[in-house]
């Protein structure tokens, strides 16, 4: 269940979930929560042999968009950016294919999050 007291512990609260439902479906944590000073990348995961940039967004309501919607053209550049970073600071990892997905947790009422998991949602 998610949070909604904060904006900061719902986040939390949905990179965990998001993070859960990746493990189970055989991802294994790479990072979370890597900062550089161009941005942020939620959850770095490995997939096979492939390493997955994770953007988890949650929307609690969906009237001006839903998660997936609020990856926008900006966020797409940041979070290539901060992946570029990630693979140059984290060198082992370079040679690997890479791939961005999205995590997107849309929660309305009292029902549980419905989570969509949206693999290679960009390319670079």
């Amino acid at each position: 269940m998610i949070d909604h007291s904060s904006t900061q512990s719902s986040g939390n609260a949905a990179e965990a979930l998001a993070r859960q439902h990746l493990e189970q479906h055989g991802l294994r944590l790479l990072a979370q929560n890597w900062r550089c000073r161009r941005g942020e990348l939620d959850l770095v995961m490995l997939h096979a042999d492939t390493v997955v940039f994770v953007e988890v967004r949650y929307r609690r309501h969906t009237a001006w968009g839903g998660a997936a919607e609020s990856v926008d053209a900006r966020k797409r550049e940041k979070l290539i950016t901060a992946a570029t970073y990630f693979l140059q600071q984290e060198s082992r990892w370079g040679k690997y294919p890479c791939r961005f997905d999205v995590i997107a947790i849309n929660a309305d009422g009292n029902s549980p999050p419905r989570l969509n998991w949206i693999q290679n949602a960009f390319e670079t």
